[in-house]
């Protein structure tokens, strides 16, 4: 089914969207601070109420399959968003970031992801048009994304720097110490590059390998840029106030990448059996559709990733509970220590070879 929404409303979208997150950063850069956790809890409230309230106009604009799509886009990309703050927190904690300036940094994290995510929207979108086939490689691709996901080893995850990391590292003079949420600084008369260049580079290359998982995953949901953009959009507002509500209980939710695994699976399967469906590739089939293959609603999609993210999330608090810790211990275990850490407006010299890159902890 081909999506058309009124040309006014999208451009009208895409203008709210702005002005809301051109708002965001205006906060973080003229108000830089620890978020409390019922601030935190506040906005993430505010954006999530939002986003419903983009699928209400959808379903009265549109329909209820455009509002179905939308409600199942956003939950997918948001699943896959907070794995995406996952690497964030690992970050944070390799590179001794001060607290005081993780908003700015996580800012400029869900930028980059912003823009490298609507870049490959377009590619996307350009090969989907071209070539039916490409749901094909989408689905294996998601396939094999999900299985590493759930079964690779992620015993070492963060532990050494990516190739892309120790090259920017042999190439830029980095200093030992931060200063503020600057990127140069002057070390005995010399310019050079504080480790936040480092920080950057590290979440920069994170953001592209997130991106190349969730925009096959959208696909496999809407072949519509709009949709699929606001949904990335929606889905990235309020990670960074997320970051802080959270803390460290994101390690501890144990089931979480099984419950994205299966949804990556899910919609593997459902880009597969698209792709039959409108098969024309020669030695399938003789190039004739498969009229057999199942084509999986766009509500039991939705149902789907529903579940698998309620049934890991309560899991792993089920087994947080028997381990005996609670919710707030998790949240708030190291908070002690990251107040004493704001209080320095440097990170100390030897915390300098923590300066180091990470690289996908699916991979």
């Amino acid at each position: 089914m081909e999506l058309a929404l009124p040309l006014w409303f999208e451009v009208g979208s895409f203008v709210v969207l702005l002005l809301v997150l051109a708002f965001d950063l205006l906060i973080v850069f003229k108000r830089p601070h620890i978020p409390s956790p019922r601030e935190s809890a506040l906005w993430v409230s505010f954006y999530i109420a939002l986003a419903l309230i983009f699928a209400l106009l959808m379903l009265l604009i549109g329909d209820a399959e455009h509002a179905g799509q939308f409600l199942a886009g956003w939950l997918t990309e948001y699943s896959l968003s907070i794995d995406n703050l996952f690497v964030f927190v690992i970050i944070m904690g390799r590179f001794a970031v001060p607290r005081k300036y993780q908003q700015e940094v996580l800012m400029v994290g869900i930028i980059l992801a912003l823009i490298f995510r609507g870049v490959f929207i377009l590619l996307g979108a350009s090969l989907i048009a071209s070539f039916s086939w490409i749901f094909y490689i989408f689905g294996a691709f998601l396939l094999w994304t999900a299985f590493n996901q759930a079964f690779g080893d992620h015993d070492d995850e963060g532990e050494g720097d990516s190739w892309f990391i120790r090259f920017a590292r042999k190439r830029l003079k980095v200093s030992d110490q931060y200063e503020g949420n600057k990127l140069r600084t002057t070390v005995k008369g010399r310019r050079m590059f504080t480790p936040l260049i480092i920080v950057f580079l590290a979440l920069g290359t994170t953001d592209l390998l997130f991106a190349l998982d969730s925009i096959p995953a959208i696909f496999g949901i809407t072949q519509s840029p709009f949709i699929v953009f606001t949904a990335n959009v929606f889905a990235l507002m309020g990670l960074r106030q997320l970051y802080f509500l959270l803390g460290h209980l994101l390690e501890k939710l144990v089931y979480l990448k099984y419950g994205i695994a299966f949804i990556l699976a899910f919609i593997g399967v459902k880009l597969v059996f698209h792709a039959m469906h409108e098969n024309e590739l020669p030695f399938i089939n003789g190039g004739e559709h498969i009229e057999w293959a199942p084509d999986i609603s766009t509500w039991t999609s939705l149902a789907v990733i529903v579940g698998a993210m309620a049934v890991a999330t309560v899991a792993s608090l089920v087994k947080l509970r028997i381990s005996g810790s609670t919710v707030a211990d998790a949240i708030h275990g190291d908070d002690e220590a990251a107040e004493n850490e704001t209080t320095v407006e440097a990170a100390p010299a030897e915390a300098a070879p923590r300066t180091n890159g990470t690289e996908d902890p699916r991979t």
